[in-house]
């Protein structure tokens, strides 16, 4: 049936003409006990089975809105709220080391990481794992190419070359590569205004490890309520099916469920409770709100899986660390005075191991904060560089606490025994990548080797017509920094002098293993730790360390000819003391050598610096010679500060300026023989 609306003091025949000025609300009565049922509004006329008993009304063109104010919120001024709120909350940061209400800006630590699209191939991985120094940031700098397709955060979502745009992304890095840091950074940023601006409405963001602690049935609105900043209100706004949503999920291999198929019925309804892991399983497969939008953050070692989980219209992206580039910016920012951020990133340069090892952020953040506390000791911070044993002693320490989920003493020092033990072997065996069955022959506990490691890398490689998981330490010499460990942890004193001797038999091809022994057998280093066997292990180093001096003191002394392999070893016994950072040792040990000579073998910055710390242990040198070592102006600077203490002095020097001679002769002071320049 048909029925007219009209408006108080309305005219019935203008009300029929659909064209009444005074229509500016309707009153709906249905006569002879009918109901007023879905009406449709014809001009004014509503027309239809009728029963309306709702106080809401339609808010139409030349409809005013009614005197009482919608029950819905407005979603835009909602959204504008929590923008604001995310904003407050996330343009801090908390460090590791920070006491309680200390943090510091989001702007003053974040630095643009690099990431690839690219899966690389396994000679790429083993060049990235195995090159050092200068050479590896060549290796990153190559990576950083069009040809390995770098991304940026701001391009994470942007078309593939078939103009699709992915659902979802993931986004993997190793431990302490700044995944999380990112995540904060791009809420941040989304809720500025900077990035993602015109792609998503709403960004939410979903930390893993947080939901690991919820037992009972949940919906996806009751998971969000551990989203920072989201209030009841902006739940609404998932009702409505023309919001582009992303989710921000953090830190997918920190989640304790296995995601295996159960029994469960996957809820489709943001509203409606069924366990966590199925309420995850359905959001990550796309059966809960199906037009969201995913960005997960994963370690390596769970990205397959995620893989699995996820729709085919994913991206895979992968964090490389920081460039060189990067590390300058991470320094520049950290330290705001750029005279300072120039020295301390000059000093790391000259030790070439933390500078490789400076790509992985978190190991920038150790190097900085030991500087930033040595400056505001008064500290010279050239001088107090900490070795490259003590700075990854820091870095193990930082992920066993931060990024093991809880793991008990005991299983902490099995996973550290089966990581020394794989490390071990693949040294003996030339092997930086491991496939599984290595991995299980290390690890008695399968779920140890990757579920609750953060220190070994995960990746499918094409083997033919199949995938196969092969796995590594971050880079090589993390590898020798485990295996130098495992003699630490060897509670049989015989085993453990037995296999020192082994390896001391193999010098030249164990040096950086040998290296990071004697800075492991430092008296302050592991003290927790160290077994029954650590005094016969440190006795026994230094006992060999003053015999290998003692020949060459006699081969010197009867004017034996000297090849390079020998100055070599002789290098690597300065490395041996830089490490160990035992000043009284040190000394006594320059002073069993005596006369310290190089001839023809290129000195890099890293000797330079070594040769000066252990310089500086001594009043005294008796004779320092450094022929055709390719000792530089900037080498020669470095090694000023101990030239004076050099009784006779023999040096051979590349492009030495005016300027330069001027410092050398005065730094080296009176009474010393300056028997060549050139």
């Amino acid at each position: 049936m048909g029925i007219t609306a009209l408006a108080p003091g309305e005219d019935p025949e203008e009300a029929a003409s659909g064209f009444s000025p005074k229509a500016k609300y309707a009153k709906i009565v249905a006569q002879d006990g009918s109901h007023v049922s879905a009406p449709v509004l014809t001009r004014s006329l509503v027309q239809g089975n009728i029963n309306i008993n709702s106080h809401n009304h339609y808010h139409g063109p030349g409809v005013s809105a009614p005197a009482t104010p919608p029950q819905d919120p407005d979603p835009i001024s909602k959204i504008n709220e929590y923008k604001t709120s995310i904003c407050s909350s996330y343009k801090k940061v908390k460090e590791y080391n920070s006491l309680s209400g200390e943090n510091v800006l989001l702007a003053d630590r974040y630095t643009e990481l690099l990431i690839v699209e690219t899966h690389r191939k396994q000679k790429e991985r083993e060049e990235e794992i195995r090159c050092r120094g200068e050479d590896h940031q060549q290796v990153l700098k190559t990576r950083a190419s069009e040809a390995y397709e770098r991304i940026t955060v701001d391009q994470l979502f942007k078309p593939d070359k078939d103009g699709d745009v992915p659902k979802a992304v993931i986004l993997q890095g190793h431990s302490g590569y700044g995944k999380s840091f990112t995540a904060q950074k791009i809420m941040y940023d989304w809720a500025s205004g900077k990035v993602f601006k015109d792609l998503f409405n709403l960004v939410l963001h979903l930390k893993c490890k947080e939901l690991n602690d919820i037992s009972e049935a949940c919906s996806l609105v009751d998971l969000l309520s551990y989203c920072p900043s989201l209030t009841s209100e902006t739940e609404e706004v998932l009702k409505d099916s023309n919001m582009k949503v992303l989710f921000l999920i953090d830190g997918f291999d920190e989640l304790k469920f296995s995601f295996e198929k159960t029994s469960t019925v996957p809820p489709k309804d943001p509203f409606r409770e069924a366990p966590v892991e199925a309420t995850l399983s359905a959001l990550l497969k796309g059966l809960l709100l199906p037009k969201c939008f995913l960005l997960v953050t994963t370690r390596s070692t769970a990205s397959d899986k995620l893989s699995d989980l996820l729709s085919d219209s994913q991206r895979f992206t992968d964090i490389l660390g920081f460039t060189e580039e990067g590390v300058n910016e991470y320094f520049q920012r950290f330290f705001k005075e750029k005279p300072l951020a120039k020295k301390a990133f000059d000093c790391v340069r000259t030790n070439e191991t933390l500078y490789t090892a400076c790509f992985i952020p978190v190991i920038c953040w150790i190097i900085c904060t030991v500087f930033r506390e040595q400056e505001e000791e008064g500290l010279d911070i050239t001088k107090g560089l900490e070795t490259s044993t003590s700075i990854f002693v820091h870095f193990v320490s930082i992920l066993l606490k931060h990024h093991c989920q809880g793991l008990s003493q005991p299983a902490e020092e099995t996973l550290l025994r089966s990581l020394g033990q794989l490390a071990e072997r693949g040294l003996q065996e030339h092997q930086v990548l491991f496939d599984e069955k290595s991995l299980s022959e290390a690890f008695p506990d399968p779920s140890q080797a990757t579920k609750h490691n953060p220190f070994l890398c995960k990746f499918l490689q094409r083997k033919k017509v199949k995938k196969e998981r092969m796995y590594s330490f971050m880079h090589l010499s993390f590898q020798e920094f485990f295996a130098a460990r495992q003699y630490l942890m060897l509670e049989n004193k015989k085993e453990a002098l037995d296999k020192l001797q082994e390896l001391l038999r193999n010098v030249e091809r164990f040096n950086p293993v040998i290296q990071f022994l004697f800075g492991l057998s430092n008296r302050d280093i592991y003290p927790n730790l160290k077994k029954q066997s650590w005094p016969s292990i440190q006795d026994h180093l230094q006992e060999w360390l003053l015999s290998v001096l003692e020949k060459q003191r006699k081969h010197q002394k009867n004017n034996l000819y000297m090849h390079s392999g020998m100055f070599e070893d002789m290098l690597h016994i300065l490395h041996c003391l830089y490490e160990l950072h035992e000043e009284e040792f040190v000394r006594r040990a320059m002073g069993v050598w005596g006369e310290i000579k190089f001839d023809r073998i290129p000195l890099t910055r890293t000797d330079c610096w070594v040769l000066l710390y252990c310089l500086q242990c001594c009043p005294t040198i008796r004779s320092l010679k450094l022929t055709e070592c390719n000792i530089t102006a900037e080498k020669l600077g470095m090694l000023q500060p101990a030239l004076s203490r050099c009784e006779e002095l023999g040096l051979t020097v590349e492009n030495l300026s005016d300027a330069d001679v001027v410092d050398l002769i005065s730094a080296l002071g009176e009474g010393k023989i300056l028997t060549e320049l050139r």
